[in-house]
């Protein structure tokens, strides 16, 4: 078929080599411009737009998917269809009606049930066991589509935001090229009105760990925002990331929740809302992941200091 391939990260670049090594014509690729990363703030191509560069696609970059341009450029290709994969920006109908067959849109979760821009983050912070791969005809509507094929993945009790990325991002490329194999056989189904919830943008204030919530839902928010934005809280002024941690369910104590409840050479647990946490990987500021081992080895702390 001949394809144009809107996308912009990793997620998305797995799904544009998918579909050029099953034989598609990837006439375009269209991903979202060069932003400004790293500590040199150099600006960075994404990773759909390095993955169609290795592939020798034509790229473009547009700010606005409104410009009369662009549009005369689509309507120009005469493509069959848009895929559309983690792009950033919602695609005016304007541009959902050029293709012939319309456009195609991978998400990443068992539609209706999480629709919006962070799926995978609020799937894990939220304890599902459950989630997958949609493929669904684009609508002028969030993700409200009708639904060609669905392809499930079990969320693993050790799962982060990065691990459960990886995995949908495979069961998501081969999800779109088994769609295209058959596409005329494919039945759309309108999306069920029961279940509907909605997975909003992961902001850094979110970053901030609530230390009164259950050690249960802190520790699903520390998988759930690996890598991004992380779980940061401070102690004696300084701030310090937690990356991985175990609960202790059934441990309580009459201490205000933040407060250190047990610090040795290989410890360090703290009394949340409910439950307690064993803090196991952190990351001071300007540094790099570490064991809770090496951190207490070079920071001493005692029980009854708080975390804030």
């Amino acid at each position: 078929m001949k394809l144009i391939f809107a996308g912009t990260p990793k997620f998305a670049a797995h799904a544009l080599d998918a579909l050029v090594h099953a034989g598609h014509e990837v006439k375009l690729v269209l991903t979202q411009p060069d932003r400004q990363a790293g500590r040199g703030m150099r600006l960075v191509e994404s990773a759909v737009a390095l993955a169609a560069k290795r592939r020798a696609l034509r790229v473009e970059k547009p700010d606005s998917l409104k410009q009369q341009a662009l549009h005369d450029l689509l309507h120009e290709l005469d493509a069959d269809l848009m895929i559309v994969v983690a792009y950033g920006m919602l695609l005016p109908l304007s541009v959902l009606n050029i293709p012939r067959a319309g456009c195609i849109n991978i998400h990443a979760s068992l539609l209706p049930r999480w629709r919006g821009a962070a799926p995978i983050q609020r799937a894990i912070e939220a304890g599902d066991t459950m989630t997958g791969i949609s493929i669904m005809k684009m609508d002028a509507g969030l993700d409200t589509g009708d639904i060609l094929l669905q392809k499930q993945l079990a969320i693993l009790r050790d799962d982060t935001g990065t691990t459960l990325f990886e995995k949908l991002a495979l069961v998501g490329a081969d999800a779109i090229v088994e769609a295209l194999a058959n596409f005329g056989g494919l039945t759309p189904s309108p999306q069920s009105s029961a279940g509907v919830s909605y997975a909003k943008k992961v902001s850094k204030a979110e970053a901030r760990i609530d230390w009164k919530q259950s050690a249960d839902v802190i520790e699903r928010r520390l998988r759930a925002f690996d890598p991004f934005p992380g779980n940061e809280s401070w102690l004696d002024s300084e701030g310090l990331k937690i990356w991985k941690a175990s609960v202790i369910a059934n441990e309580q104590r009459n201490v205000e929740p933040g407060t250190v409840v047990a610090a040795s050479v290989n410890e360090l647990r703290i009394q949340c809302g409910h439950g307690q946490l064993s803090v196991e990987t952190v990351q001071r500021p300007g540094g790099k992941r570490i064991p809770i081992e090496q951190y207490l080895r070079a920071k001493r702390i005692s029980p009854g200091a708080v975390f804030s």
